[in-house]
């Protein structure tokens, strides 16, 4: 059971001259879910190396057993300061790719080729595709073996119009999660804003916020067991 993370590795946020990067809750619950089970997991980036963490997701009141647990793996941060270069990956060696949220993605994942082709090539072939909270903005460009946009037609669920009005962050953000899967034609779904949230379309997994973190890799599992 072989598994890969991808991690952004853009760091501003817009030109508010703040930074940004992956959400580390939506990382950390995932990676021990997936290792716990027993699964090989393997860390990529666009650029590879240490991807920027969202200093928001540091922050006391965004901790979790699954965050102190990372800071205290020493496996967990060896694989998160060495994250293969995406574009070297070849989809076919895994069986699911899980795409970990923050409002990096928006920005590079969400337009990257190398991303785009994995997604494609992994989603024809019957690999499990997942993402979480932003993770499923990276679905925009990648389109099905009928050259429509992957998520038409599919049960969808990512970060809500409310959620990101709450964060303060709606002007700021290239394109709106929901926004964005609703306008492909994606079938969305969501929860009230903040709870968690897991759609499972076929080998499609969506969740909608960090809370839905979890639940995802839990949907994964399944999938492949």
């Amino acid at each position: 059971m072989k598994v890969l993370m991808v991690l952004t590795s853009h760091d501003q946020l817009g030109t508010t001259g703040k930074k940004t990067g992956f959400w580390l809750e939506e990382f950390a619950a995932p990676y021990f879910a997936f290792v716990d089970a027993g699964a090989e997991v393997t860390l990529a980036s666009p650029r590879g190396g240490q991807p920027p963490l969202d200093p928001k997701s540091d922050e006391p009141e965004s901790q979790t057993d699954d965050t102190a647990r990372v800071r205290a793996d020493k496996g967990a941060q060896a694989a998160l300061a060495s994250t293969h270069v995406l574009s070297t990956m070849e989809p076919l060696d895994h069986d699911a790719v899980f795409y970990v949220g923050g409002h990096g993605p928006l920005w590079d994942l969400a337009e990257d080729p190398a991303s785009i082709a994995l997604i494609e090539k992994m989603h024809a072939a019957g690999k499990v595709v997942a993402a979480v909270c932003h993770g499923p903005g990276v679905l925009r460009r990648a389109r099905g073996s009928d050259s429509q946009p992957l998520v038409a037609g599919k049960k969808v669920t990512g970060f809500t119009n409310g959620e990101e009005a709450a964060v303060q962050l709606t002007d700021i953000v290239p394109f709106l999660v929901e926004d964005e899967l609703r306008r492909l034609g994606g079938d969305y779904s969501k929860k009230a804003d903040w709870q968690p949230y897991a759609v499972v379309d076929g080998k499609l997994v969506t969740g909608q916020n960090p809370a839905s973190s979890v639940r995802v890799a839990q949907e994964v599992l399944k999938l492949l067991a």
